[in-house]
């Protein structure tokens, strides 16, 4: 006769569950991630790729020059013009090209205001790439 007791417990029996609280905590975090980078790469990379066979390699992007001086007044190609005129020229140059992009030269002097008019005149006109000309500043001289 053994001096023991009648009851056994079988210890801890071994889980066949598989525990989902790290597996949803780790989910959420990559998808936070994700959520964060998504933009930054879709932005940081931008390509302008051809869509046809047509297109010719060798086609530089055709362009036009706009200067307002220091009194307002606005150039054509380097002639003096009216802003109903300029608009005329930038109308024609959108219907020959879409793309022409607009190269506006402006004295640092020139109210913002009118420098907004002639940049809302290629606009309505269908020219939306315009480029800001600037020069370089001046190297320092060396003794």
């Amino acid at each position: 006769m053994s001096f023991g007791r009648l009851d056994r417990s079988l210890g801890a029996q071994p889980m066949s569950d598989i525990n989902m609280t790290p597996l949803i905590d780790v989910m959420l975090v990559l998808v936070v991630i994700f959520i964060i980078t998504a933009p930054l790469l879709a932005s940081s990379i931008k390509l302008d790729l051809p869509t046809t066979e047509a297109a010719k390699a060798g086609d530089a992007p055709q362009s036009v020059t706009v200067i307002v001086d220091a009194s307002g007044q606005a150039f054509w190609q380097d002639q003096a013009v009216a802003m109903d005129v300029l608009v005329r020229q930038l109308q024609q140059s959108a219907q020959a090209n879409p793309q022409t992009e607009v190269l506006l030269r402006a004295d640092k002097t020139v109210p913002y205001g009118r420098i907004v008019e002639v940049m809302g005149a290629a606009q309505s006109a269908g020219l939306n790439r315009i480029g800001f000309v600037a020069d370089a500043p001046a190297a320092a001289a060396k003794p």
